[in-house]
Protein backbone atom coordinates (compact mmCIF):
# COMPACT_ATOMS: atom_id res chain seq x y z
CA UNK A 1 0.00 0.00 0.00
CA UNK A 2 1.30 3.53 -1.01
CA UNK A 3 1.35 6.05 1.93
CA UNK A 4 0.09 8.71 0.14
CA UNK A 5 1.63 12.47 -0.02
CA UNK A 6 -0.97 15.99 0.01
CA UNK A 7 -0.93 16.21 -4.22
CA UNK A 8 -3.23 13.67 -6.35
CA UNK A 9 -0.86 13.97 -9.30
CA UNK A 10 1.67 12.87 -6.95
CA UNK A 11 -0.22 9.87 -5.60
CA UNK A 12 -0.97 8.83 -9.02
CA UNK A 13 2.17 8.14 -10.50
CA UNK A 14 3.16 5.46 -7.25
CA UNK A 15 -0.24 3.87 -8.21
CA UNK A 16 0.12 0.78 -10.86
CA UNK A 17 -1.14 1.58 -14.78
CA UNK A 18 -4.93 0.45 -15.71
CA UNK A 19 -3.96 0.38 -19.91
CA UNK A 20 -5.69 -3.15 -20.34
CA UNK A 21 -8.93 -1.75 -18.12
CA UNK A 22 -12.29 -0.70 -19.99
CA UNK A 23 -13.64 0.05 -17.06
CA UNK A 24 -14.40 -0.43 -13.07
CA UNK A 25 -18.49 -1.48 -12.08
CA UNK A 26 -19.06 -0.78 -8.43
CA UNK A 27 -21.75 -3.83 -7.18
CA UNK A 28 -23.82 -3.68 -4.12
CA UNK A 29 -24.78 -6.14 -2.03
CA UNK A 30 -27.55 -7.93 -3.89
CA UNK A 31 -25.37 -7.97 -6.94
CA UNK A 32 -26.18 -4.69 -8.97
CA UNK A 33 -23.98 -2.36 -10.97
CA UNK A 34 -24.66 0.76 -8.85
CA UNK A 35 -21.97 2.61 -10.97
CA UNK A 36 -19.48 2.40 -13.68
CA UNK A 37 -16.54 4.30 -14.20
CA UNK A 38 -15.15 4.34 -17.66
CA UNK A 39 -11.57 4.32 -18.53
CA UNK A 40 -11.64 7.59 -20.55
CA UNK A 41 -10.17 11.12 -20.16
CA UNK A 42 -11.49 13.10 -17.26
CA UNK A 43 -12.25 9.90 -15.24
CA UNK A 44 -8.52 8.15 -15.44
CA UNK A 45 -7.61 8.84 -12.50
CA UNK A 46 -9.95 7.41 -10.65
CA UNK A 47 -10.44 4.21 -12.86
CA UNK A 48 -6.69 4.17 -11.43
CA UNK A 49 -7.31 4.88 -7.69
CA UNK A 50 -10.63 2.26 -7.44
CA UNK A 51 -8.33 -0.01 -9.59
CA UNK A 52 -5.63 0.68 -6.57
CA UNK A 53 -8.05 0.17 -4.04
CA UNK A 54 -9.43 -3.29 -5.60
CA UNK A 55 -5.70 -4.49 -5.20
CA UNK A 56 -5.04 -3.25 -1.60
CA UNK A 57 -8.05 -3.90 -0.03
CA UNK A 58 -10.43 -5.94 -1.86
CA UNK A 59 -13.48 -3.86 -1.61
CA UNK A 60 -14.67 -0.70 -1.37
CA UNK A 61 -15.21 -0.73 2.42
CA UNK A 62 -15.10 2.00 5.10
CA UNK A 63 -11.46 1.58 5.68
CA UNK A 64 -10.86 1.63 1.37
CA UNK A 65 -12.56 4.65 0.85
CA UNK A 66 -10.60 6.85 3.49
CA UNK A 67 -7.19 5.78 1.95
CA UNK A 68 -8.80 6.48 -1.53
CA UNK A 69 -9.67 10.04 -0.03
CA UNK A 70 -6.22 10.44 0.76
CA UNK A 71 -5.04 9.34 -2.43
CA UNK A 72 -7.55 12.14 -4.09
CA UNK A 73 -5.13 14.33 -2.18
CA UNK A 74 -6.55 18.20 -3.18
CA UNK A 75 -10.14 16.82 -4.72
CA UNK A 76 -11.17 15.33 -1.72
CA UNK A 77 -10.79 18.70 -0.68
CA UNK A 78 -12.89 20.19 -3.22
CA UNK A 79 -15.52 17.71 -3.61
CA UNK A 80 -16.26 18.29 0.28
CA UNK A 81 -16.41 22.16 -0.84
CA UNK A 82 -18.75 21.17 -3.97
CA UNK A 83 -20.65 18.05 -4.23
CA UNK A 84 -21.77 16.88 -6.98
CA UNK A 85 -18.45 18.14 -8.52
CA UNK A 86 -16.29 15.08 -8.01
CA UNK A 87 -19.00 11.96 -8.19
CA UNK A 88 -15.97 9.34 -7.65
CA UNK A 89 -15.06 11.12 -4.61
CA UNK A 90 -18.04 11.87 -3.35
CA UNK A 91 -18.84 7.84 -3.26
CA UNK A 92 -15.89 7.44 -1.16
CA UNK A 93 -17.11 10.30 0.92
CA UNK A 94 -20.29 8.40 1.86
CA UNK A 95 -18.79 5.26 1.89
CA UNK A 96 -16.55 6.32 4.56
CA UNK A 97 -19.28 7.70 6.34
CA UNK A 98 -21.27 4.67 6.75
CA UNK A 99 -22.78 3.72 3.40
CA UNK A 100 -23.10 0.28 2.25
CA UNK A 101 -19.87 -1.49 0.96
CA UNK A 102 -19.56 -2.17 -2.21
CA UNK A 103 -17.49 -4.68 -4.30
CA UNK A 104 -14.90 -3.39 -7.55
CA UNK A 105 -15.03 -5.60 -10.80
CA UNK A 106 -12.18 -4.59 -13.33
CA UNK A 107 -13.60 -4.80 -16.50
CA UNK A 108 -10.80 -5.67 -18.81
CA UNK A 109 -10.43 -4.61 -22.46
CA UNK A 110 -11.35 -7.65 -23.94
CA UNK A 111 -14.94 -7.69 -22.76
Amino acid sequence: MIEPGTTFKDNLQQLPPVSGVQRIDLIDANGLVVASIENQPGKQGSVVVYHYLKQAFGRLDSAAAEHGLLVFGEHTADARARPGAHPNVDRLLAIAAGDEALDIQIIGAGH
